[in-house]
Order: structure tokens, then C-alpha cells, then sequence
């Protein structure tokens, strides 16, 4: 949704990704967040939390090497010591936009895989599950960085119903509520789903991955300049600033003529054989 040509060069080429600290930051954070509740109730305190990121940071290392070269030119380590102030402060700021003395989630870092009708295969992994007494699921999702302004916000839910969906799918029933919780600025967004929501999402879905598969079928990947270009670890190979993508690694057949290889809305058709899966971010 975001580039095509970038989902080619992640999905189809493979290009590698320069690890970011950003990143980084938000996966340890989700790691001390997913492992606090290990602890008793009364023993999840911002001390306790703060406590884990040294261990958690090691065992970040240690599954992923190649994160050490983000402070590979830092021999005092004093860009360490103030990523890893941050990443403490972030932890922080959790315990005032929610109580874990007072939550017990049913479950953390979930991965959730389902199939609509049509054949495609929806995936992705949940950062936690609560489930009320009388049988309300609410979603629940970190985020490291600040809440979107009010205009960007639907943008922000689509990974939310797209996670709604799958449970709705799976287990016949539709999270009572979706909530994103930003630590960056802290800030609380929820939303509350209807089947309604979650039928137009799995219609969006089947779209994009018609688009997909014939962009993959025609190899037509077209870039799609935003402000997020500037972030982007491809610019020498996109010909939006004078680059040139490596050769497609596929065969393909012509487009035919008048069809727009990417913004086809038809219903996806999954073909035998064929891989057909969409995950979450």
C-alpha cells in the first residue's frame, strides 16, 4: 500500500535492510514489554521493566548479530547508553496509559494465520489478547513512536481490522475493541469494530492482492513517492532518483492492453500451486 516497488524489493528480491535504531528500539521495547508479564501482578513495576531491557537488549544480539553495527562507531558507548535511556523512558511512560498490576492478558506476541474463501491466506503476529470475563476480546498494539494526527488515523487502524479480521475469521467473533497505545507521545487510540468495518477491510485485502499478483505476473512495480522515501534503505535503485532495479528474478507475461497492473480491484482468484498470503505489519 505503501510503495509497490519497495514491496517488490522486500517480497520478491529480497533486498537486504540496513537495521535502523528506531526499529530496534521498538522491537526491544515490545520484547520488555511481552516479557513483564511473566511477573506476578504486584511485581510489575516500572523497576521491574525497566530491569529487563539489559537482558532483553543481549538476547536481541544474540538471535540478531548484525545489530551490533548500529553503534559500531561508538567505542565509549555513549550512544548506547542514550538509545538505551530512551528505550527505559518509553517502558516508563507505558504505566501511565495502562495498569499491568490490573491486566492479565490472554495472550502475547500471537502469531494469527487464517484463510478467506477466496484462497487468500491472511498472517501476522499480535502483541497481546485480553479477554474480559464475559468474553470481550480487545486487540492490543505498541507502538514506539508518536500517535498520527486525526487525518492520518485510518491509516493507523488498517493494521488494527486487519488483525480483527483474522480473529473474526478464526474464531467466529468480532474483537469488541481495538487499541493502539503510543509511547512515543503518549496518547491511546481505540476503536471500537463492526462486521461492517471488517467486511469492507477483507474486500480492500482481495484488491490489493489481485494487484499484487498481477504485478508479480508482469513484473510492472511501479514506485510511489511519499515523504517516507527519505527513509528508505532502495533510493539507488528506484528510478525515482535516477536508479535502476536489479533484473526481475521472475518470468512474466505482457500487461494487456488497458489493464492497470496496479489498481485493479477485482475479486483474487488463488491458483493451484500458487503461493497466497498477506501478513501483518
Amino acid at each position: 500500500m505503501q510503495c509497490p516497488l519497495l514491496y517488490r524489493f522486500r517480497v520478491i528480491d529480497k533486498l537486504p535492510q540496513k537495521p535502523s535504531e528506531a526499529a530496534t528500539r521498538g522491537t526491544l521495547v515490545h520484547a520488555v514489554l511481552e516479557r513483564l508479564f511473566d511477573n506476578p501482578a504486584t511485581e510489575r513495576t516500572p523497576g521491574r521493566a525497566t530491569a529487563l531491557i539489559p537482558a532483553q537488549w543481549d538476547r536481541l544480539l544474540e538471535s540478531k548479530p548484525e545489530l551490533s553495527e548500529l553503534f559500531a562507531e561508538d567505542p565509549q558507548g555513549e550512544r548506547l547508553s542514550r538509545w538505551l535511556s530512551e528505550a527505559e523512558r518509553l517502558v516508563e511512560r507505558w504505566f501511565s496509559l495502562e495498569d499491568p498490576t490490573r491486566l492479565e492478558p490472554a495472550e502475547r506476541e500471537l502469531f494469527v494465520e487464517t484463510e478467506l474463501e477466496s484462497g487468500l491466506r491472511l498472517r501476522g503476529v499480535i502483541d497481546r489478547i485480553d479477554v474480559t470475563p464475559t468474553g470481550d476480546v480487545r486487540i492490543v498494539d505498541y507502538k514506539t513512536g508518536k500517535a498520527p494526527r486525526p487525518e492520518y488515523a485510518e491509516g493507523a487502524l488498517f493494521q488494527m481490522k486487519f488483525y480483527a479480521l483474522v480473529i473474526w475469521r478464526l474464531k467466529g467473533v468480532v474483537p469488541r475493541r481495538l487499541q493502539l497505545v503510543y509511547l512515543g507521545s503518549g496518547d491511546v487510540m481505540t476503536y471500537d469494530p463492526v462486521v461492517a468495518d471488517l467486511e469492507r477491510v477483507e474486500r480492500k485485502l482481495l484488491a490489493l492482492w489481485e494487484a499484487i499478483s498481477l504485478a508479480t505476473e508482469t513484473g510492472e512495480w511501479r514506485p510511489r513517492p511519499t515523504k517516507l522515501c527519505g527513509w528508505c534503505d532502495h533510493q539507488a535503485l528506484c528510478p525515482e532518483f535516477g536508479g535502476t532495479p536489479p533484473v526481475y528474478p521472475l518470468s512474466v507475461r505482457p500487461a494487456e492492453p488497458g489493464q492497470d497492473v496496479q489498481g485493479r480491484m477485482d475479486p483474487v482468484r488463488a491458483e493451484a500451486g500458487r503461493p497466497v498470503a498477506l501478513e501483518g505489519p
